[in-house]
């Protein structure tokens, strides 16, 4: 690998580091069942928050429901952390490293 190369390389490789720690800091907001359920979810996939409708809960019955909304928003959390990784840190990888060789 000639120096040129080498260079560029190390280039890329500082960007995807700065890209993966910008990722990371970021809080996602994944919500469900219209509102009733908001989560926080950093780019780590650590939980930082969740907030619940007061309205939600009119009676015990509607604590399975409000679990599985949970569920629901933790998940749409995390779809977003991963279209975010993919935007972020997608063009580092592939063939020839973004035509570095």
């Amino acid at each position: 690998m000639n120096q040129q190369a080498m260079m560029r390389l190390k280039k890329m490789q500082k960007q995807m580091m700065e890209a993966q720690e910008k990722l990371e800091q970021t809080v996602f907001t994944g919500t469900a069942g219209g509102g009733m359920v908001e989560v926080s979810v950093k780019g780590t996939h650590e939980v930082v928050g969740i907030k619940i409708d007061p309205d939600a809960l009119e009676s015990k019955e509607d604590i399975e429901m409000i679990e599985d909304t949970i569920v629901a928003a933790l998940n749409d959390a995390n779809k977003k952390i991963e279209a975010e990784s993919q935007k972020a840190l997608g063009g580092f990888g592939g063939a020839g490293f973004g035509g570095l060789f």
